[in-house]
């Protein structure tokens, strides 16, 4: 698992972005979290774990749980 920190969390649209040490972006959807992990609990500044996988528009996170 890759760990990051939310960038930032768009809650009415159901999405955000994880920002990683080396500099990479990372689009997360609501979908893609762990189970137990509820969107409405993610900060910007939280550290979290993820998977990467890939999708029609590039890489994004999934299985992403607080760290």
């Amino acid at each position: 698992m890759a760990t990051g920190t939310v960038k930032r969390v768009v809650a009415d649209r159901g999405f955000g972005f994880i920002a990683t040490d080396d500099d990479k972006e990372f689009f997360f959807h609501r979908s893609g979290l762990e189970a137990g992990t509820e969107f409405e609990s993610l900060n910007g500044g939280e550290t979290v774990e993820f998977d990467v996988e890939e999708s029609p528009k590039g890489p994004r996170a999934v299985h992403v749980k607080k760290a």
